[in-house]
């Protein structure tokens, strides 16, 4: 596995996403997302070129932030348990994951500077999915409002295991569409200027729907447990 070329390609197929929808390659991030790999391989990958590393378990978080410290841009994107949240958030710099007022409450009593978060968003409605249902999305945000420290970049979505590409795409476009919503009415507290989303098997479907940040693990970093 050459991390290197894996990264080259897939800036490449960015390139090419955006060059179909006119959208400047720049404005997309690239996450790698570590969970299956050693900290050895998240070390390669920030070598690489890699700037953002995803964790979604806090021992892996912990650990490999251990090791590369302010190396890398650390995003938290897995479901998050409110009693992990003292334990996790001195490390991070974004979260990927507030989807409920009694994790927002947390974050808001435990931070000591202003965290970066996306609103997990259940586009797809699959029951197996975390998510705040899109139809709560308006009222949830205004109510976050009363949590100074919570700064709303963006929302986050994890799309269907599917090749069905209208079906991606229309979940990608949809969550687009709730960002204007929301960047719309010029909250203070939530510029939500970013999208997150998209990973191995769809993120040039997600870059052409407007995706800003993608999350991305097998194909740039491989699998080794």
């Amino acid at each position: 596995m050459n991390i290197q070329q894996n990264l080259s390609v897939i800036q490449n197929n960015i390139s090419e996403a955006c060059k179909k929808k006119n959208r400047n390659p720049q404005d997309v991030k690239i996450i790698a997302v570590t969970k299956y790999v050693s900290t050895e391989t998240a070390q390669e990958a920030v070598s690489s070129g890699v700037e953002h590393i995803g964790e979604n378990r806090q021992e892996g978080l912990l650990e490999k932030h251990n090791a590369l410290g302010r190396d890398a841009t650390w995003h938290f994107i897995g479901s998050l348990q409110s009693r992990k949240v003292k334990e996790i958030l001195p490390y991070v710099d974004y979260i990927h994951s507030l989807d409920r007022l009694s994790l927002a409450k947390e974050i808001e009593k435990r931070a000591d500077r202003t965290i970066n978060c996306f609103i997990q968003v259940n586009v797809s409605k699959e029951e197996s999915k975390h998510g705040l249902p899109a139809e709560d999305l308006v009222s949830f945000v205004d109510k976050i409002k009363e949590y100074p420290h919570i700064r709303i970049v963006g929302l986050m979505t994890m799309a269907p295991h599917t090749g069905d590409e209208e079906i991606l795409r229309s979940v990608f476009s949809t969550l687009k569409q709730l960002q204007q919503d929301i960047q719309s009415k010029q909250y203070e507290h939530a510029p939500c200027t970013e999208l997150s989303m998209g990973m191995s098997n769809d993120y040039e479907i997600a870059v052409q729907e407007g995706a800003t940040f993608v999350r991305i693990g097998t194909s740039l970093v491989g699998k080794e447990f």
